[in-house]
């Protein structure tokens, strides 16, 4: 049985067979032709950290794929306080096809998947958010025609995202480069590994962006961390992916941001809402590619 729980395990070739599959699912839901792939299914789905696009998208997916959501709230409590999360696995697994988390430790997730005898999605943990970077990678395919050796540049915070993106990358050819202020990047071993794969660290965001084929940001101040505002506003001052910053890049340059956006923070609102942002294609493509993902993991 297969989970996914991160890239970490997934190979070049199952992550473009799930793109694929994700671009096929997209054609036929633009020309309403129906894929109940998962007809009579049901799907466990645990939040716990709030959600727009996480929830909407999963729950339509899942109803797409001809499937049921259950989606467990406030009533079920987070995962591994009411109970271990052993015992919510095992019970789960006697319920549904497979369960969809959001929450917090990715550590959880993965006793999660060790107990559970259905398949396990990450939706997102502070460690990793897979299903963000294969949908993101689908986008940029999309609107480049091949991934392989076009640069990625990831502009702020060192976060769950962008260590999901560099997986993504190394497997499908991207070449990446990270800029981070100090105190704000990996830590020396994944470092060392981003480093093995080709990609390169920065502090200074205009020498990151350098002829640039993507830019890609983030909230600087994440969920959690709310009480770091202030200092983060700081320790970031230089790295708003704005009309300056992409002066650097090239000229046809795609800018990326998983949302939810701070405009005049991490990105600008001309940036965002201009003509080299394609923001709004990846979030419809978390539908697309989680479609995907279920259809692989629950059949």
């Amino acid at each position: 049985m297969e989970n996914f729980v991160n890239l970490n395990t997934w190979s070049s070739e199952a992550i473009e067979s799930i793109i694929q599959l994700s671009l096929k699912l997209k054609k036929e839901c633009k020309n309403n032709i129906p894929h109940e792939l998962l007809k009579g299914k049901n799907v466990g789905m645990v939040f716990d950290k709030s959600s727009l696009r996480t929830r909407v998208s999963f729950e339509v997916g899942i109803n797409q794929l001809g499937a049921h959501a259950i989606v467990l709230g406030s009533s079920a409590g987070k995962l591994g306080e009411r109970e271990p999360v052993s015992d919510f696995a095992r019970v789960s697994s006697r319920y549904v096809d497979g369960l969809v988390v959001r929450t917090y430790e990715e550590a959880r997730v993965e006793e999660l998947a060790q107990h559970a005898t259905v398949p396990i999605i990450n939706a997102l943990t502070d460690e990793s958010h897979p299903c963000q970077a294969l949908g993101d990678m689908q986008t940029l395919l999309e609107h480049w025609g091949q991934l392989k050796d076009n640069i990625l540049v990831y502009v702020g915070d060192s976060n769950n995202v962008v260590r999901s993106l560099m997986k993504a990358s190394c497997r499908l050819g991207l070449k990446m480069r990270i800029a981070s202020p100090e105190g704000y990047q990996f830590d020396r071993e994944e470092i060392a590994w981003g480093e093995e794969q080709g990609f390169s660290f920065h502090t200074d965001p205009k020498e990151a962006v350098e002829g640039a084929h993507a830019i890609y940001t983030d909230v600087w101040t994440s969920m959690g961390q709310e009480e770091e505002k202030e200092r983060r506003l700081k320790a970031f001052q230089g790295y708003e992916v704005n009309d300056d910053l992409l002066s650097y890049a090239h000229d046809e340059v795609k800018v990326l941001h998983c949302l939810p956006a701070h405009r005049g923070e991490e990105i600008s609102h001309e940036v965002i809402e201009g003509p080299h942002s394609i923001v709004f294609d990846q979030a419809e493509n978390r539908l697309h590619i989680q479609k995907a993902i279920m259809a692989t993991l629950f059949k």
